[in-house]
């Protein structure tokens, strides 16, 4: 008698509507982008022929997202005059950081008023995903549970973090909790730079520089951060090596 077993089929990811509204920062000074982001923002840096934060957009605008707030900072008349020519079908709010880099936390805590869902969907313009058998921002709507979670992160296998050289960010338990990579130690996920958050992770924080690093580690710690594994390609579109390194495995699929 034959030992083969037919393989389970695999279920299909829940999918529920995205935030309505996203915030995309967009604001950092790309310094390891150099010569690439000496005449323009990171966020315009293309791949493939189209700029990173139309890569983006166009992903919130296919999981259904209405609006997108976007912060600016160094060389902010380019982005904006970007947002104005070229992005469509979806509402932009510009964020105005000329006078002070925020970082991502002062950032967002800056952008909050203009954020009219909570919770809200937060996408880093210079990471690069490609959606697997599901959307992957709706499989984070449908993971979302308001009563349990302040931030759910979509992570990506380290073995599958493609341009990356960093050693992981985060462990993540049974029930999706999320833990830090311990100092000197791999961890085996890498955060996406997609995420929903709730208004209640910015309780007292002000709009100041700091990095969203230290509310995330108040939410671990209240075991109120948690993840969802991104079933699809992604890219960590840091450096000019890598935009060619992208572009050379895009082609290739």
């Amino acid at each position: 008698m034959s030992r083969y077993k037919k393989p389970l089929a695999l279920r299909p990811q829940p999918v529920a509507p995205a935030p309505a509204t996203a915030m995309v920062l967009a604001a950092g000074l790309g310094k390891r982008m150099r010569p690439l982001t000496a005449t323009r923002p990171k966020p315009l840096v293309e791949v493939a022929g189209k700029a990173l934060l139309d890569h983006a957009i166009d992903r919130l605008k296919a999981a259904g997202v209405k609006k997108a707030v976007v912060n600016a900072h160094y060389l902010a008349d380019a982005l904006e005059a970007h947002l104005r020519r070229r992005i469509q079908g979806i509402d932009v709010v510009v964020s105005d950081e000329r006078a002070q880099l925020l970082e991502t936390g002062g950032g967002l805590v800056k952008a909050l008023p203009l954020i009219d869902a909570d919770p809200f969907l937060v996408v880093n313009s210079d990471n690069l995903w490609v959606d697997g058998p599901a959307d992957s921002i709706r499989a984070l709507a449908a993971r979302w549970d308001d009563e349990r979670m302040d931030a759910l992160l979509l992570l990506v296998p380290l073995a599958r973090a493609n341009c990356h050289r960093g050693k992981g960010d985060f462990h993540m338990d049974g029930a999706g909790r999320l833990s830090r990579r311990k100092p000197g130690r791999v961890a085996p996920f890498v955060f996406t730079g997609v995420q929903i958050l709730s208004k209640r992770l910015f309780e007292g924080a002000k709009a100041e520089p700091f990095s969203l690093n230290i509310l995330w580690d108040r939410a671990i710690e209240q075991g109120r951060a948690f993840g969802l594994v991104h079933n699809g390609l992604w890219f960590d579109v840091g450096t000019p090596p890598a935009v060619k390194r992208t572009e050379a495995m895009l082609a290739s699929e």
